[in-house]
């Protein structure tokens, strides 16, 4: 079988780019690729791949900025299209058609900048304004009355989830996080529950990309599994799970960063759960 060289793209994460970098003769050869009939393949910023768009510097707001985009004309296109504003048909639009379309692979991209998380709460703060049984109710108050998470809390509990499923080999373990601090240190940890390890911290980093480790998967979604109660973490089939997180989550207050609301405290599971015991 033979590919379509043509389509190939290729995406670089580089260490260094400084300009007196770049400059030098010999630097645009190591970005390329020359496939074997001497097609030359020019980096790209950007790359989709299944659906998510990967760009050079390891950041997500281009993907942020995209999905909010299709997320805005779906919502746009169910307004237009449904003129029954009642709670029950206001949810089945934001639940089948709106929130899939900004979950799509989360637990991947999921932000940290307070503005990206801004820009996607947003949808739902729009779109949960329009239902006839929230008139008046700011969107905290939505939230509690349609008994709903905010869109940055639903990410963190997806995230718990995977951990979940990778720890109890469900999923594949791509960040070696399935050893676990019980196996390693003994009756201690076994009286506290299972936890996964943290990937191992890279020496000397640059503080640009020490950055992007803290805010990856490996780092974000094991420590917030870390930081769940035992009988979360103990949980010993999926439906158990959710019931137990669901639990858990219903008892921390949530309360997404959104323009125009002063928010009492960071409502990330970092800042609002100690580690799990």
């Amino acid at each position: 079988m033979s590919l379509h060289e043509r389509k190939f793209e290729i995406l670089n994460y580089t260490l260094n780019k400084t300009k007196s970098l770049r400059a030098l003769p010999f630097t645009a050869e190591c970005y390329q690729y020359t496939t074997a009939s001497g097609e030359t393949i020019e980096p790209s910023y950007c790359v989709k791949d299944l659906g998510v768009y990967l760009t050079d510097d390891g950041a997500w707001g281009f993907q942020v900025e995209i999905i909010v985009k299709e997320a805005k004309r779906l919502a746009g296109w169910a307004l237009g299209e449904f003129r029954d504003r009642s709670q029950r048909t206001m949810l089945t639009l934001l639940k089948t058609l709106v929130r899939p379309k900004l979950e799509y692979c989360s637990p991947l991209w999921s932000p940290c900048k307070t503005g990206d998380i801004q820009r996607l709460e947003a949808i739902q703060q729009f779109f949960t304004r329009r239902i006839s049984e929230c008139a008046g109710m700011n969107y905290w108050k939505r939230l509690q009355h349609l008994g709903i998470l905010s869109l940055q809390r639903r990410r963190e509990r997806y995230m718990i989830i995977h951990v979940w499923k990778i720890y109890n080999k469900l999923a594949p373990d791509s960040t070696g996080m399935i050893s676990t601090l019980e196996e390693e240190e003994g009756e201690e940890e076994s009286r506290l529950g299972p936890k996964v390890r943290l990937p191992q911290r890279v020496k000397k980093a640059q503080s640009s990309k020490e950055t992007l480790r803290e805010e990856s998967f490996g780092i974000r979604a094991a420590q917030l599994f870390n930081r769940m109660p035992k009988e979360v973490r103990l949980a010993t089939s999926l439906d158990s799970l959710k019931i137990e997180l669901g639990n858990f989550l219903s008892t921390i207050p949530d309360y997404p960063p959104v323009r125009g609301y002063s928010s009492p405290r960071d409502n990330s599971l970092f800042s609002l759960v100690s580690e799990g015991k």
